[in-house]
């Protein structure tokens, strides 16, 4: 296998409605889709779901252009690969960017399953013919316009509901919801919104029955998550603190955390991604999968590895219609019955929707392996 040509589009969709979160609210996201191109002319499609500001992680859409152009493009064009270890081998010296990486790795993935006939689920060992969905809901002002979401997500069928918290919508909150749905699989997510000062706050959620918190302190934090996840009855999961198996490892030998959250994007790749499902399942561990609010092509690859066996808890991988009016996929990833199918056609299983795609993109550029040097 040989790249010769990776373009690069920067593309921005609405929102059907804003999202916010402890740090950030968004009405529009802009994402990097990447269309890669072998030399017998097979295509792979992958997405940088990257955040434009650095808010959930210090990466940002224009540090995923640059390192993409510059460096992670450039490292792999004209090189021969027969496996995704050896594709990744050839950036091993690029630190972190891992936004960037999954983006270039989900593309190759892609191309790669496609050239085997498979889909991108048998690729990485998925075993499921369809996976649990639930939904991540925002941080709203008025909790009853928040019961009334949930309850359209519910009547659509989803399995699990997280709630973003932060301070002073947090406790109270999470009551109400609980005392209108006392049945409900609930967790929810401070996006790193808390430090041990909170520790007694944090306590209150365990009269709630919450299936996870998720990443309550620091971003980069695995040691002080050991100390709360002591303190609490409730799982802790990590999110954010998670870049690496090697990660995982360490968090779960310090009792930092129950569970952990696997995004493709943040730890770097659908490989990188299988390696820490297998830290975990090997230790019967759960993970799940959370989302960064992909448009299709991101969104089917998070459906293939949520597939592996180990993705015991239902994930934020939601039909797009929930954060979209038109995806860019071919069928749009949709749930029913709060189920999404696992594609069995080659790649991805979902085809990018060529038009769609320029009619949404901001900016472009092509990386070709037989253009001269600048």
């Amino acid at each position: 296998m040989r790249l010769r040509r990776i373009d690069l589009k920067l593309v921005r969709l609405p929102l059907v409605r804003p999202f916010r979160t402890s740090s950030s609210v968004k009405d529009h996201l802009a994402h990097i889709v990447l269309r890669v191109e072998a030399d017998d002319g097979l295509v792979g499609w992958g997405e940088c779901a990257s955040p434009s500001d650095p808010y959930y992680c210090p990466e940002t859409t224009e540090t995923c252009w640059h390192i993409l152009r510059d460096f992670l493009g450039p490292l792999v064009l004209g090189k021969d690969w027969e496996t995704i270890d050896e594709l990744t081998s050839f950036y091993r010296l690029v630190k972190g960017n891992t936004f960037a990486k999954a983006g270039l790795e989900m593309a190759c993935c892609d191309l790669l399953a496609r050239s085997q006939g498979v889909s991108l689920s048998s690729f990485l060992g998925g075993v499921r013919p369809r996976i649990a969905s639930g939904v991540s809901l925002g941080i709203e002002d008025d909790t009853a316009s928040l019961l009334d979401t949930i309850e359209r997500h519910l009547s659509a069928g989803y399995k699990r509901i997280k709630l973003k918290i932060g301070p002073g919508r947090d406790v109270e909150v999470v009551r109400e919801v609980r005392r209108v749905y006392p049945d409900l699989l609930l967790q929810v997510d401070a996006n790193s919104a808390y430090t041990l000062r909170d520790i007694d706050l944090l306590r209150r959620l365990d009269e709630f029955d919450l299936l996870l918190i998720e990443q309550p302190l620091a971003h980069d934090d695995i040691i002080d998550h050991a100390t709360l996840q002591a303190a609490l009855r409730t799982p802790v999961c990590l999110d954010e603190s998670i870049h690496s198996a090697d990660d995982a490892r360490k968090a779960l030998d310090l009792g930092a955390c129950r569970v952990i959250n696997i995004k493709v994007s943040r730890v770097g790749g659908l490989m990188e991604a299988r390696r820490i499902h297998d830290v975990c399942f090997n230790r019967g561990v759960p993970v799940w999968c959370g989302g960064m609010h992909e448009f299709g092509i991101g969104r089917a690859a998070n459906v293939a590895v949520c597939s592996l066996p180990g993705f015991l808890l239902p994930g934020d991988v939601s039909g797009s219609d929930k954060y979209y009016l038109q995806d860019l996929v071919d069928p749009p990833v949709l749930a029913r019955d709060g189920y999404v199918p696992v594609p069995s056609s080659p790649g991805l299983g979902h085809e990018p929707i060529p038009d769609l795609i320029v009619a949404n993109t901001r900016r472009e550029i092509t990386l070709d392996a037989n253009a001269p040097p600048a």
